[in-house]
């Protein structure tokens, strides 16, 4: 999608959502839902617009390791949520995606909320194999975790095929 296209239902609902209080919070319980294993981390989209979505993971207890910082698990969560939510808010109408794989480097402890971002080019929105760079932050700008989640990009079916 580029910036003269209406937005999808996706990124409509978030953008109509994010002005009020609560919005986000809002949004973010929706898109849980969808997928109810994103709840575990209780994720927070702070950002979304197309090609790009940062999610916010809270330092609680329930994502916590045994040294008490936050589980690189529930931090690959949150990553692969702000993909998920970038491409559904993001993929030109022809097309469909599905994931196929993730690599990441896990460079340093996560000792405070972290931020899922998950970035790609519209240049990119082509069928076959697609890099979607995804990074987690702490609140010192610190990465914790980086890499790519590889998706499979394909045309959707003509409608009576």
């Amino acid at each position: 999608m580029n910036s003269q296209q209406t937005p999808n239902k996706v990124l409509a609902l978030y953008n109509r959502l994010a002005g009020y209080p609560l919005g986000k919070k809002i949004f973010s319980m929706t898109v849980a839902r969808m997928a109810p294993y994103f709840g575990t981390i209780r994720p927070r989209i702070t950002e979304l617009r197309p090609n790009l979505c940062h999610c916010l993971i809270k330092k609680r207890h329930g994502v916590h390791n045994h040294i008490k910082t936050v589980h690189v698990i529930a931090i690959c969560n949150g990553l692969e949520m702000a993909m998920g939510v970038m491409a559904e808010a993001s993929i030109p109408k022809h097309l469909r995606w599905i994931p196929k794989g993730m690599s990441l480097d896990y460079t340093a402890k996560a000792g405070s909320d972290i931020l899922c971002v998950a970035e790609v080019t519209q240049e990119q929105w082509v069928p076959g194999d697609m890099q979607v760079a995804v990074t987690a932050y702490d609140t010192q700008g610190v990465v914790v975790v980086k890499g790519h989640i590889k998706l499979w990009i394909s045309e959707k079916p003509k409608q009576g095929q």
